[in-house]
């Protein structure tokens, strides 16, 4: 019976020791892999943008973990934060992009020096980082020698090509083994073959190109000018523009977020020195729109929608003099809550 006794509190130490050796091959989870990230441009002069991080469950707000974590500034003007995989790049419109895990936001390396100039996005494709630059302003501020900064490793380094491209290109879209590139000054949808990575056509449009959407299984085109947002379909065979929505409505910024059912939320503005801003509720679908003032403010800068939650958030940037705020409005235009961000809050990246 004692031999039966030692033979069983052995089986159950080996079963208690396999659990634990089973268990430890399992990352833990990163202190940002859960909440929501608030993307902080930063004061022009001094170069501060960062990123925020708010946590769903406890409220708690902690902001520059760039900071925080590598010891160091970020130093820059923070122009768009882009996943891929277990990466983040943040982009730099003052010349650089930083590569951080996602989970953990510790730096893996950096894209700068100065063959960087006005770097706007970026996005990974055939183990390369892609990275859309407005180039230099020539004496009228124009930028006639916009292009793709390519880097052959997806931790950084130096730029092995600049792909020439119509006049400041925005964002991009992976489809078909090409790149669609919006570009806003040419008003054009560039094309670049992934690997020849030279632009091999540019589709003309109307409205100055902000960014690609998807919605309803189809792929836009969102642009706009001082009256009217657009919404060109694109054909993902040929990339023409098969159709296009146009909503009439004042003063639209390119702040957009999608909603549900084909809906979608937009900032309009009028701008100096009034700054009258208002989040609008359009149709996508309709063509409509169905509130113009869904809810008023000033200093609004950027929006985001929470598929979770199903709540609208605005970032007010408080006239760049500081810090920010998140303003969390549900589909009524109620305000729900409001959160601490860093300075220029300009976007909302969701971690649910």
């Amino acid at each position: 019976m004692k031999n039966l006794r030692l033979l069983g509190y052995l089986l159950a130490l080996s079963l208690f020791i396999y659990s634990c050796d089973s268990n430890s091959n399992e990352a833990p989870l990163g202190e940002y892999e859960k909440g929501l990230l608030i993307i902080n441009e930063g004061n022009f002069s001094s170069r501060d943008g960062d990123i925020s991080h708010y946590n769903f469950n406890t409220g708690d707000v902690q902001q520059n973990i760039f900071e925080k974590v590598n010891n160091r500034p970020f130093a820059g003007l923070v122009q768009s934060l882009i996943e891929n995989e277990d990466k983040f790049y943040i982009v730099s419109n003052t010349g650089k992009v930083e590569i951080v895990n996602k989970n953990t936001f510790q730096s893996l390396g950096s894209v700068e020096g100065d063959e960087l100039n006005i770097p706007r996005s970026a996005t990974i494709a055939n183990s390369k980082i892609y990275i859309s630059d407005w180039g230099p302003y020539d004496a009228n501020f124009a930028s006639p020698n916009s292009f793709i900064a390519i880097v052959n490793n997806t931790l950084g380094g130096e730029i092995a090509k600049k792909a020439k491209t119509s006049s400041r290109p925005e964002s991009f879209h992976q489809i078909n083994n090409d790149l669609l590139i919006a570009c806003s000054a040419a008003r054009t949808i560039d094309v670049m073959r992934i690997g020849v990575d030279t632009v091999g056509r540019s589709i003309e449009v109307t409205g100055t190109p902000v960014r690609f959407l998807e919605n309803g299984g189809k792929l836009f085109l969102f642009a706009r000018n001082s009256s009217a947002v657009f919404f060109h379909e694109i054909n993902k065979t040929d990339y023409s523009i098969t159709n296009t929505t146009e909503i009439n409505i004042p003063n639209p910024t390119s702040k957009l977020t999608l909603g549900e059912n084909g809906e979608a939320y937009v900032i309009t503005s009028t701008g100096w020195p009034d700054y009258n801003d208002a989040v609008a509720k359009i149709s996508i679908t309709s063509g409509q729109v169905l509130n113009a003032s869904l809810y008023e403010g000033n200093g609004f800068y950027g929006i985001g929608f929470d598929d979770f939650d199903k709540n609208i958030y605005v970032s007010e940037n408080n006239g760049f003099q500081g810090s920010g705020t998140a303003i969390v409005i549900n589909q009524s235009g109620t305000e729900v809550k409001t959160i601490a961000t860093g300075v220029g809050p300009s976007g909302f990246l969701f971690k649910r």
